[in-house]
């Protein structure tokens, strides 16, 4: 990773780790599960290239940023909280920034757009759209009646469960497994079952992902675990109650939105009927664009990397 520079900065009361490169308008790119600031490893160097500074920070919980002890400091304000104090120390000189997410890293993008509108230029979310709060459902109670208990977010939800069974399949295996998932629908994980076929059966790695990468993300994730990522999932609930006051609340920064078709989000709990039957522009206003790539999983800023520098590129320069 030539040239990229590593530092940490303490923000709302934990040591963030953060990777960047590059001078000018800062491009604020946030990971999901199970990944690392490395998920944006190709868009760093290309928008440090193309003169702006790329900043990617393991989030809370991930790589080499703090791993709070207790469950419920991984919600959706003490994420926002660490994001905002960190462009405080990065960007103190820019009003607004720019801020790329995917997977859970889009989820918080989202929040902080609705929290913190005046610190973000425009958004660029990978895979996950905005999901306006429903008043009548918790969260999780809603995946369990669409899904059951196998749904792998519920079963992401017992503290401890589904680390040990992660543990006893190893975590290079279920980092592989996780990174490689090529399934259009939801994810299920039964109990004692692992990813549904043999641990031992061989896992081709695909062109965009190599031995290396996966090696480095196995080194943050068998020192840190995967309890601070499997975090933000027990806060699903938790986030409901909190985002009660913004319930119906629309988001007012320009977005362009990029999903693979063959993405696991994308083909669950009514994502693309919300995506394509106006809700999403209704509750995005300022939704410029959605780009559906064609036989692309969720991984998509790994898997297409130079096209999701592009897509980047393209839409954020219409603002500097």
């Amino acid at each position: 990773m030539e040239g990229v520079e590593h530092r940490t900065i303490k923000v709302n009361g934990i040591n963030m780790h953060v990777a960047e490169k590059g001078q000018g308008p800062v491009v604020l790119f946030l990971h999901g599960f199970p990944e690392l600031w490395y998920s944006w490893r190709h868009q760093i160097q290309t928008l440090a290239s193309l003169g702006y500074r790329a900043v990617a920070p393991d989030l809370r919980g991930f790589g080499d940023t703090d791993a709070p002890a207790d469950s419920s400091s991984y919600t959706c304000l003490h994420v926002v909280g660490d994001l905002v104090e960190l462009l405080d120390a990065i960007a103190a000189d820019q009003e607004k920034v720019f801020v790329v997410g995917h997977d859970w890293g889009a989820v918080m993008a989202w929040y902080l757009c609705l929290f913190r509108p005046d610190r973000v230029k425009a958004l660029v979310s990978l895979s996950v759209q905005f999901f306006p709060r429903n008043p009548r459902s918790k969260t999780i109670e809603s995946m369990k009646a669409a899904y059951g208990d196998d749904y792998y977010i519920c079963r992401f939800q017992e503290p401890g469960e589904i680390e040990a069974e992660f543990a006893q399949i190893g975590t290079a295996r279920v980092i592989t497994e996780f990174l490689t998932l090529r399934h259009p629908g939801p994810l299920f994980l039964p109990k004692g079952k692992g990813f549904g076929h043999s641990p031992d059966a061989p896992i081709a790695l695909p062109s965009w992902l190599s031995e290396d990468d996966v090696n480095y993300y196995v080194s943050k994730f068998e020192k840190k675990g995967f309890t601070g990522g499997l975090n933000y999932y027990r806060n699903f609930d938790r986030n409901w109650e909190l985002f009660a006051p913004w319930t119906g609340t629309q988001v007012k920064v320009p977005v362009k939105f990029i999903v693979g078709d063959q993405d696991l989000v994308y083909n669950s709990l009514g994502a693309k009927d919300f995506i394509h039957n106006g809700r999403f522009k209704k509750y995005v206003p300022f939704l410029e664009e959605v780009v559906v790539m064609e036989g692309v999983a969720h991984f998509s800023n790994q898997e297409k990397a130079d096209e999701i520098s592009e897509h980047i590129h393209d839409f954020i320069k219409k603002f500097y």
